[in-house]
């Protein structure tokens, strides 16, 4: 079951993506490009290791996405940040709460065996 924090990660992603691909003049221009990338989004939240005690990706130790997709996330994320605060503040206020938020401890079953 999803809980709530997750849902709102997947939904502030979502309206990045969003805004990245209608206002920005260098979006990629493939159909369903951002789709794919919302969609591959979704399911790395779907299987985060902390769950619902997740911390902002940019502070995660665990770096779940490939490594091409993690920089396009990046450039989407410092572009759409910004304009984030204009077009949907709460989540906005909410995403710099969460990034305030100390890292949890890695699971036991995901930390390196000695």
């Amino acid at each position: 079951m999803m809980g709530s924090r997750i849902r709102r990660e997947k939904r502030t992603i979502a309206r990045m993506i969003a805004l990245y691909e209608q206002q920005c003049p260098q979006a990629i221009s493939s159909p369903g490009h951002y789709q794919a990338l919302n969609a591959y989004a979704e399911k790395r939240l779907d299987k985060c290791v902390f769950g619902e005690q997740k911390p902002a990706c940019k502070q995660c130790p665990v770096h779940c996405y490939q490594p091409a997709k993690r920089e396009e996330m990046k450039l989407i994320m410092r572009w759409a940040g910004p304009r984030m605060l204009w077009r949907h503040p709460v989540l906005t206020v909410l995403h710099l709460i969460d990034d305030r938020r100390p890292v949890p401890e890695l699971p036991e079953k995901y930390r390196p065996k000695k």
